[in-house]
């Protein structure tokens, strides 16, 4: 009877261990309500090597920065008029509110990436916006 016991206890404790997987693979993710995106123009004659250790760090801090939903970057394209752009790259930045926004801008590991990387900025534009859907 013991045995018996044991195995219905074991089958339950399966399909909990189960349950808490799936749940924890559908349950929703948190919602992005902010996005910030920077841009950023290089001093001329900032070397090849200086620009993508500046793509390189700044996308480190997804992975150092809780605050951060969201990360993408590229460098930019010229556009309508074949005209160069005014920035040489941009990062788009996903949060979840304006608050995680001031974290972000505050946070250790973003304060170090400015101060090494800030020397080669020639100039850097800001703009945060509120995500529809």
């Amino acid at each position: 009877m013991q045995r018996k016991s044991m195995g219905y206890g074991l089958i339950i404790l399966l399909l909990s261990i189960f349950g808490l997987i799936i749940y924890g693979a559908y349950s929703p993710a948190r919602k992005a309500q902010k996005q910030q995106i920077v841009c950023f123009k290089f001093k001329n004659g900032t070397k090849t090597e200086a620009v993508e250790r500046h793509m390189h760090d700044f996308a480190a801090l997804k992975h150092e920065i809780s605050q951060i939903i969201s990360y993408t970057s590229g460098k930019t394209i010229p556009g309508v008029g074949k005209e160069s752009p005014e920035y040489d790259v941009m990062h788009y930045i996903t949060f979840q509110s304006k608050e995680d926004i001031e974290t972000f801008l505050k946070h250790e590991k973003y304060r170090a990436f400015v101060k090494n990387n800030g020397g080669n900025w020639e100039k850097v534009f800001v703009i945060n916006s509120e995500i529809r859907q």
